[in-house]
């Protein structure tokens, strides 16, 4: 059977997948999630500025809102179950040998939640584009408007718990019953305390704070060379394991994603993150830098 390009890591430049639009088994996901405005708090869907305002070449859109997350979960973004998850692949034309690309207009966060749910679910043909639509439309690169429907397929996934972490193996680390280390991808005001989001202020205590956003370089929004991201994670690499969080499980991912272009392959995403652990008045946060 047919299979999309093949990757060799998990990102891509700007040039690779300009140098293979149209190729065969390769979908590109746009998977960006914007902040809603005020006076509304929380998050709303990208489709809109996907549809007017431009994509990639026959990207697709992926709707980390309510079709690649439960809906029915506790907590924003809860990740989904394998039929959920099945159905969602399956609607944007991704079957076990295409070749996934995934972008969004922000820093990487919500491209590499995407790509974090596929490795999860047993699928490792997805890759992050590099620098995102950010750096696509800053070279100039073609893009288009308008909806492109995503012809049906057929996706089997599998499951891979050991990927994710949940608050009993965090509590566990605390302990000392479990050795790993604890990343926390929140901003730095979130994570310190002095501007929470959410009832209970501070961070779980042990972590260290590599804020998503500090990933990418600031002029090409690509991310930073491997020295950098090192010295950033110096604290950690040594572990055997390393749990990474945030608030509510996205921008932990790219620092999954970060630490596995390092090398690092024991990783796990806390999925209910501080969302569910500040939400418990028994567990301790730390407040301050």
């Amino acid at each position: 059977m047919t299979s999309g390009p093949p990757l060799v890591s998990p990102i891509v430049s700007t040039q690779w997948l300009a140098d293979h639009l149209g190729a065969d088994k390769l979908v590109i996901l746009d998977a960006t999630v914007n902040a809603a405005s005020a006076p509304h708090s929380g998050y709303v869907s990208g489709h809109e500025q996907f549809v007017l305002n431009g994509h990639i070449p026959g990207a697709r859109f992926a709707d980390l809102l309510d079709e690649f997350s439960d809906p029915e979960g506790r907590f924003p973004f809860t990740k989904p179950g394998q039929a959920q998850f099945e159905a969602a692949a399956s609607s944007v034309g991704i079957d076990n040998q295409t070749t996934v690309i995934v972008y969004d207009s922000s820093v990487g966060q919500w491209a590499s939640r995407i790509w974090w749910l596929f490795r999860t679910w047993g699928y490792d043909n997805v890759a992050v584009l590099d620098g995102g639509f950010t750096k696509w439309k800053a070279e100039g690169r073609l893009s288009e408007i308008g909806h492109i429907p995503g012809n049906p397929a057929s996706f089997t996934a599998v499951e891979r718990p050991e990927l994710w972490a949940d608050k009993e193996l965090v509590g566990q680390i605390l302990t000392g019953e479990v050795t790993a280390g604890l990343v926390c991808g929140s901003p730095p005001k979130d994570f310190s305390g002095e501007e929470p989001g959410r009832g209970r202020a501070g961070h779980i205590p042990g972590s260290i704070n590599v804020p998503a956003g500090r990933l990418v370089d600031r002029g090409s929004n690509a991310l930073l060379g491997d020295d950098d991201l090192r010295e950033k994670f110096a604290p950690v690499l040594d572990g055997e394991r390393i749990v990474v969080y945030c608030g509510g499980g996205i921008a932990a991912t790219a620092d999954a994603l970060a630490l596995t272009l390092l090398g690092h392959n024991n990783i796990a995403v806390y999925d209910g993150s501080l969302n569910e652990w500040a939400a418990d008045p028994e567990l301790e946060l730390v407040v301050g830098a």
